[in-house]
């Protein structure tokens, strides 16, 4: 018997899904390659994170992609001139901090990726408990993305089955906490706030960090985030 792990890409963002989907990819068995994305969003911070989050865990490679999805806006995290909502007020509509397409972006620069690499599998930290109302972490645009995927690439076309993981699809943010501390994550070293200052301090009052602070506090785990 072999004992060479398949491999997997893992969208690695520095915020808490994220790394707690690349602790669970790890526990799995893959070899993980590690992809982050510097898409012109309001902050670097998320992408130190990401540096930490990965150093922490463990990959066999972790590539940081450039792009300029602020080139089009639309997006509080990726137009300065677009404040960040901090009341907490809920809504129907979809925030203003969603960011057109990133998802579907994301996932195809990874297909991409995982077809050089011989990969068939694909982990994204997309959650439809306690998300903000994003288009693009619903279960139905994940199935449709695998479709894509079959259709669209050599490998598909060939036979080869695509497998897109969402472990946290269906997991309360206390729940992935709780998961990933039996996993060792160190969530220190993550970041969750959508308009963190330039020394990685999160504001505490963004739908992000509110989520966060609610997860913590379920799951009765000290938060280690650092607030401003």
């Amino acid at each position: 018997m072999s004992d060479v792990k398949p491999r997997a890409i893992v969208l690695v963002s520095g915020g808490l899904d994220s790394a707690t989907t690349l602790a669970i990819a790890k526990q799995q068995g893959f070899a993980c390659f590690a992809l982050s994305f510097d898409y012109g969003q309001r902050h670097s911070s998320e992408l130190a994170a990401a540096e930490r989050v990965t150093d922490a865990l463990g990959v066999a490679e972790h590539k940081t992609i450039h792009l300029d999805l602020g080139a089009f806006g639309g997006s509080a995290l990726t137009e300065a001139c677009i404040d960040v909502p901090k009341s907490g007020e809920a809504s129907d509509e979809i925030p203003i901090t969603y960011v057109p397409a990133r998802n579907t972006v994301f996932l195809s620069l990874a297909l991409g990726w995982a077809e050089v690499l011989g990969a068939q599998d694909i982990f994204i930290g997309v959650n439809a408990v306690d998300y903000s109302g994003y288009p693009d972490c619903r279960p139905e645009f994940i199935k449709a993305f695998e479709q894509l995927a079959s259709l669209a690439t050599k490998a598909g076309v060939e036979g080869q089955p695509w497998h897109i993981h969402t472990p946290l699809i269906e997991l309360s943010k206390a729940d992935i906490i709780r998961q990933g501390i039996e996993l060792g994550v160190d969530y220190a070293a993550t970041i969750s706030c959508y308009d963190a200052d330039v020394r990685g301090r999160a504001c505490g009052l963004c739908d992000s960090c509110r989520i966060r602070q609610a997860g913590f506090a379920e799951a009765g785990i000290e938060d280690p985030t650092k607030y401003r």
